[in-house]
């Protein structure tokens, strides 16, 4: 019996012995392989692994980092400061192009002309902000013709009659100019020319210069109309002659009618039935009825033809 339970004990310790040995020898050739990746997860690419860069779908996803978080009001900011200099820029542009347009008006009221063309006529305005208060109307005032009696009846229309020597011929106005010496009423310069004259009527100072006209005004001259009464020495040469009768003869340019006396050329209304090849600007058609007149101050011009020419006629114009 004692015998039986050494070997037993014997057998015993020799197995433990063995079982040792090979944990040893299991543990020994696990630190010597080297360790095998880890599975790859389903779904994931060759790059997402390899590169390292990208984390794993199955992992959950990490909220910003603080850095983030900080970064994003920075970029609105940015975003919102862009927009204010846009803004201001634009403000600044659009100021600008109004001082432009506030500064070209400006330069266009400074001529005092006022020109508009959509029907070919030609109006123009005077600005009285520089005291200018010349009304000198008699200069376009008609005066009636008593040397020639009318042959043709006059044209009624509106409780008015119409008097004219010759048949009604319609030409449109086309305002005419006598050169650049020459200047409309309204017309604004700075300066006069040396050979300008002081022309004194009723007390009130105008500046003659070749056929034109003017009145000092603030910073300047602006042309007017030629004053009734008014005698110069010379007239330009481009003057026109307009018979009045077999006696009488009145000259013609610019729209200012003269005639001639010891003194010179002295301005006169026009007479009714004088005709005349051109009017200056300033003029404008109007219908009465079914004739179409040119009017030009308080003168009525009736369109006729003379010898195949376009000419203008001075109309009388009396009230029933």
């Amino acid at each position: 019996m004692k015998y039986i339970l050494n070997i037993f004990r014997i057998s015993f310790l020799t197995a433990a012995l063995l079982l040792m040995n090979h944990a040893v020898e299991a543990q020994r050739m696990n630190h010597s392989k080297p360790s095998r990746p880890a599975a790859r997860p389903s779904g994931t690419s060759n790059r997402s692994i390899n590169g390292g860069a990208q984390r794993s779908p199955s992992r959950p996803q990490t909220t910003p980092s603080r850095t983030q978080t900080r970064q994003a009001p920075s970029r609105t900011s940015n975003n919102s400061a862009g927009n204010r200099k846009s803004t201001a820029q634009n403000n600044i542009s659009k100021k600008n192009s109004d001082n432009k347009i506030g500064n070209k008006t400006n330069i266009n009221a400074g001529n005092k002309v006022n020109i508009d063309n959509s029907k070919k006529n030609v109006n123009i305005n005077v600005d009285n902000s520089k005291d200018i208060n010349i009304r000198n109307n008699r200069n376009t005032s008609v005066r009636r013709n008593t040397y020639r009696p009318y042959s043709r009846p006059p044209y009624r229309y509106g409780g008015y009659r119409y008097y004219s020597y010759r048949p009604y011929y319609y030409h449109p106005y086309r305002p005419y100019y006598w050169g650049p010496a020459w200047h409309p009423w309204g017309f604004f310069v700075t300066t006069l020319a040396v050979t300008a004259i002081v022309v004194s009527v009723e007390n009130q100072q105008y500046h003659y210069d070749q056929g034109v006209y003017y009145v000092q005004s603030d910073g300047g001259y602006t042309v007017v109309q030629a004053p009734v009464g008014a005698t110069v020495q010379t007239i330009p040469a481009e003057k026109e002659t307009v018979v009045i009768n077999e006696t009488t003869n009145n000259y013609y340019y610019g729209g200012a009618y003269y005639e001639e006396t010891d003194g010179g050329y002295t301005v006169v209304p026009p007479t009714s039935g004088s005709t005349v090849s051109s009017l200056p600007e300033g003029g404008e058609e109007v219908k009465i009825g079914d004739v179409t007149y040119v009017k030009f101050g308080e003168t009525l011009y009736q369109p006729v033809q003379v010898d195949g020419k376009d000419m203008y006629e001075v109309v009388s114009v009396e009230e029933e």
